[in-house]
């Protein structure tokens, strides 16, 4: 009997051991860099045409254009082209690099809806339920009417309109002058004291809504509500759930809403005074999901391998490819896109998080690029059918539709073997 009691205890204490190693999720050792050079002629790059871009940005650097500037090019999971230009910014000496840190806006954006979507594998969340169902005080929102007091919806506001900007939520410091801008400022939208959760509920539930869910696109704070619907159902800040799920795993270590004091020497900042440009290190209680985390170049690069290899990256699995493949189907329509305001412009389409290319004949990257960028120029793209991935960071919010521009100009010239 004793014999068979210590293989019983045996047996039980390795089956614990080996669902305690399953429970913790894998890590990529954040210590082994995301930047594998390859060689940019193999790779389908002129060189000639690669230096032409080294050129012309160190000309914008001498210039005064811009302090400094990052810029990663690659194919097959190999860097084809990595440079940094000038200073991390104003009166600064340290070079511009891999390791600097920015803020990158909105490129928060697909990182919350990547988080959100591992709970959507995971059978915890519905992109076809109601926000209400998460967030019970969006079960009686309104729509604001040009004339007269907003009405009631007559449909639901779904998970997927939150992550596809067609929720009816807004911006105010888009069109900061008309009446319904107005209402939301009034309302409490700029309050940074409340969590995600309570901020979402106990203020944007109750502001009227620019549209019926699901009829128009408004680049909105649709993916801050959707980190209140993370909150809720984690039961953890939208900041834990983040490092927990896609960037501890990741060995994203560069990455989050704050940054600790001591890499204040890596800190990009622009020489143009903005009150967008938040304090890296303050203590937050509103961790935005549309727009408030910083990382690297490096760091960054992680994500993008991970989406451009199918939810995988170093053999850590974030999303299986099935879920990542819900992201990249266009929730809008020609009606859609027309009744809004559509900033992706010409060509383009939404998926969830991110746009979508799905007319190049009016785009330069090819059908099926998803991407996206934050205000202040930072900006990714993955084009599937090239295998192509671009990362670039500055920090002036002038220049994010010039450097798009020329970044895709610049890139796909130089692209001579696709």
């Amino acid at each position: 009997m004793r014999v068979m009691r210590r293989g019983i205890l045996a047996a039980g204490a390795a089956l614990f051991l080996a669902t305690a190693c399953q429970s913790t999720p894998a890590t990529v050792d954040p210590s082994t860099s995301s930047i594998v050079p390859g060689d940019a002629q193999a790779l389908g790059f002129d060189p000639a045409k690669l230096g032409a871009i080294t050129a012309a940005l160190d000309a914008d650097i001498a210039s005064g254009k811009l302090p400094g500037a990052y810029l990663l090019v690659g194919r097959h999971g190999q860097v084809a082209y990595q440079h940094g230009f000038g200073v991390q910014g104003p009166g600064q000496t340290t070079p511009t690099s891999d390791q600097t840190i920015f803020r990158v806006f909105s490129m928060t954006k697909p990182i919350v809806a990547v988080t959100a979507m591992t709970l959507v594998q995971e059978g915890k969340l519905d992109l076809d339920a109601p926000v209400s169902k998460y967030l019970p005080a969006f079960a009686n929102i309104k729509v604001w009417q040009k004339e007269g007091d907003p009405v009631p919806a007559t449909k639901p506001m779904l998970i997927r309109n939150l992550m596809s900007h067609t929720s009816g939520i807004i911006y105010s410091f888009i069109q900061p002058t008309q009446p319904i801008s107005k209402a939301w400022i009034a309302g409490g939208e700029q309050r940074t004291d409340l969590s995600a959760k309570d901020w979402s509920e106990q203020v944007v539930a109750k502001l009227p809504m620019a549209a019926e869910p699901g009829t128009a696109w408004n680049y909105s704070q649709g993916l801050d509500v959707l980190g209140g619907v993370i909150e809720k159902i984690t039961g953890k800040t939208l900041d834990e759930a983040i490092r927990e799920r896609v960037t501890g795993p990741l060995g994203m270590t560069d990455t989050g809403f704050t940054q600790p004091k001591e890499k204040a020497g890596r800190f990009a900042q622009s020489q143009k005074t903005d009150p967008l440009y938040y304090d890296y290190a303050a203590p937050k209680v509103f961790y935005s999901g549309g727009g408030g985390i910083s990382s690297t170049a490096e760091d960054y690069l992680r994500f993008v391998l991970m989406l451009a290899n199918h939810g995988t990256y170093k053999g850590v699995q974030i999303l299986k490819p099935e879920t990542e493949a819900l992201m990249l189907i266009d929730q809008t329509t020609a009606d859609v896109r027309g009744k809004g305001l559509f900033f992706p412009g010409p060509g383009m389409g939404f998926g969830l998080g991110m746009s979508l290319v799905i007319d190049d004949t009016k785009q330069r990257p090819a059908n099926g690029t998803f991407s996206w960028n934050g205000i202040a120029g930072t900006e990714w793209w993955y084009d599937p059918k090239n295998d192509l991935f671009m990362v670039w960071m500055i920090q002036d919010r002038a220049l994010l539709g010039e450097y798009q521009k020329k970044n895709r100009t610049w890139i796909y010239d130089a692209l001579v073997k696709p």
